[in-house]
């Protein structure tokens, strides 16, 4: 388990620096980013084992992000959580189940995120 990179993208730094931690304490190595373009970037220097990823964001959200990834052949393999407050947004926003079921997601966790079972899908996914 030691060593396997998990890269955390999510724009509450409350909820990146929690499940940071917990991750940490568990071996894994954790990448952070604050939106959509920093979590590209971050990606373009390391490749994750594993993806958490958020869906709102700011410049660029998480389904945009996803749906990208699983369609470049260098990153379609990473898989991806995603974490979504979407479910008691959806009337609210332009964010829909449809959409986030297209992105071809492994996992999807509702917000507020519970750090354990997040974790849990974390370990599951390596």
């Amino acid at each position: 388990m030691s060593g396997k990179y998990v890269l955390i993208v999510d724009d509450d730094p409350d909820l990146v620096e929690t499940v940071a931690m917990m991750l940490e304490s568990k071996g894994f190595e954790v990448g952070k980013a604050y939106d959509g373009i920093e979590g590209e970037e971050a990606i373009k220097k390391r490749r994750p084992d594993v993806l958490v990823l958020d869906v709102m964001m700011p410049r660029k959200n998480g389904y945009q992000l996803c749906k990208e990834l699983k369609s470049n052949k260098w990153t379609s393999d990473i898989p991806i959580i995603l974490l979504t407050a979407v479910g008691e947004a959806v009337p609210t926003t332009s964010y829909s189940h449809a959409e986030g079921m297209a992105t071809e997601a492994e996992d999807f966790i509702p917000k507020p995120v519970d750090a354990a079972t997040l974790v849990e899908a974390v370990q599951r996914l390596i």
